[in-house]
């Protein structure tokens, strides 16, 4: 059974037309870089933080 072809994008200008909210793929392509860093981040802390109060 093929995919549709809503998910075969060739380049990030095909998906373009069709984000959400008007927003342009220069903006999700940003963002999507912070949520990123964001929770590599915090997934870090919290594996110092474990190692840190780790007993013994």
């Amino acid at each position: 059974m093929p995919f549709p072809s809503v998910l075969a994008f060739s380049t990030a200008g095909d998906a373009a037309n069709g984000l959400l909210n008007g927003w342009d793929i220069a903006t999700l392509q940003k963002w999507s870089l912070i949520y990123l860093g964001l929770s590599s981040l915090a997934f870090v802390v919290v594996w110092v933080v474990g190692y840190l109060r780790k007993p013994g």
